[in-house]
């Protein structure tokens, strides 16, 4: 059997951000970035899905070993991020606005050179039951 076989580990994390535009009022970011500027910040229950693509080693019948996934993003991601502020405590979102596009787009940076090469399909970060942002580099 030959052909991609895709391959998705899920993990949750819950985090604290404030999206604003500094130099704005109070109340310019409100009307910009709604309940999420708040200054006294704000938080969302995430689930982060974390996509793998590549063919079947035969030899382990595997595309990656899913414990090792699992490891990577627990240590490089969720440890990082789970029950913190994305604005404050994130070295990998320093100096940028925590929206859900940018910390995608973040997550997939710090990934990318960890996860065996070519074998990151995409990153997807579910913000609401009926919201979610969708990364695959570059």
């Amino acid at each position: 059997m030959s052909g991609k076989i895709y391959i998705t580990r899920r993990e949750t994390f819950s985090a604290a951000h404030r999206l604003f535009k500094p130099g704005l009022s109070d109340e310019e970011n409100f009307k910009l970035f709604g309940k999420c500027s708040n200054p006294n910040w704000h938080g969302h229950n995430y689930t982060l899905e974390v996509v793998i693509e590549g063919e079947k080693d035969n030899s382990t019948g595997f595309v990656i070993d899913i414990s090792i996934l699992k490891k990577i993003i627990k240590e490089n991601i969720i440890s990082k991020v789970d029950h913190k502020n994305l604005n404050t405590e994130t070295d990998f979102m320093k100096g940028l606005n925590p929206t859900s596009e940018n910390i995608v787009v973040s997550i997939w940076n710090v990934l990318a050179s960890k996860i065996p090469q070519g074998k990151l399909h995409s990153v997807k970060l579910y913000e609401t039951e009926n919201n979610y942002f969708e990364y695959r580099g570059e």
